[in-house]
């Protein structure tokens, strides 16, 4: 699987970069402000950036590409989690990774950063021998993704489960 990174630099000038450590703050922020149905609040943010930073340094289990704003910050991001799976013919290396986060910044939509991002992203992940992705799209960002080679999967299902708060009462 091959992914062309190429954004015409006479149409953004915005490249892709691998994202760092210190791209945490900006990536925290950006996820918080665009992709969470309610923002993160400062403590939220903090240990999120913490946690972030950690995983995007050499051995951490995240990989990002990022496109810098001309007047600082990033215009968008693209953040994976990459995990272990049982290997398989179809997961030789045994690794999966979950696109955790797209986020470009209204002013830089439409412009093709979150397409070179997310190209640039499976390509890294794909020179570490990761062969099975997943994602949740939105309905706007879905036939992106389909271009990239996702297909939608009936059988996922999701659950959260927060431990319930303690009222000293039996039930």
């Amino acid at each position: 699987m091959t992914h062309s990174t190429d954004v015409p630099s006479t149409v953004t000038g915005l490249v892709p970069r691998p994202g760092t450590a210190d791209d945490a703050a900006e990536i925290t922020r950006l996820r918080s402000q665009l992709v969470l149905s309610e923002p993160l609040d400062e403590e939220w943010l903090g240990i999120c950036r913490d946690q972030l930073a950690s995983r995007l340094r050499p051995g951490g289990d995240a990989r990002a590409c990022v496109v810098d704003a001309p007047g600082g910050g990033l215009a968008t991001c693209a953040l994976a989690l990459v995990h272990p799976v049982l290997s398989a013919p179809k997961y030789p290396k045994g690794l999966a990774a979950r696109i955790h986060v797209v986020a470009t910044e209204p002013a830089h939509r439409r412009r093709g950063l979150a397409r070179a991002a997310v190209s640039a992203l499976l390509e890294t992940l794909e020179r570490e021998g990761v062969t099975l992705y997943e994602l949740h799209a939105s309905k706007e960002a879905a036939p992106l993704y389909e271009e990239f080679g996702f297909a939608r999967d009936p059988a996922l299902m999701r659950m959260t489960n927060l431990p319930q708060a303690r009222d000293g009462g039996a039930r």
